[in-house]
């Protein structure tokens, strides 16, 4: 099992899933139509590392966070 944060302004609620790489983990949440409008947005994190590819292998216990975009002054 994985855990997924959301972080800033998306505001929800960690979610736990069983899924083996990234493109699992993106599968799932397109089915929120409320995440799903973030993911095309978002910075995507694998424990505090910032990845590039959905192909990223996942093992047990990981966390991916969902990075929004950040405005700044």
């Amino acid at each position: 099992m994985v855990k997924v944060e959301f972080l800033g302004p998306i505001a929800r609620s960690p979610l736990y899933l069983e899924a083996k790489n990234l493109k699992e983990v993106a599968q799932e949440l397109n089915k929120d139509p409320q995440i799903k409008k973030w993911l095309s947005e978002c910075a995507v994190a694998v424990n505090d590392e910032i990845v590039k590819s959905l192909d990223v292998e996942l093992k047990e216990g990981d966390r991916i966070s969902l990075l929004p975009p950040v405005c700044g002054g």
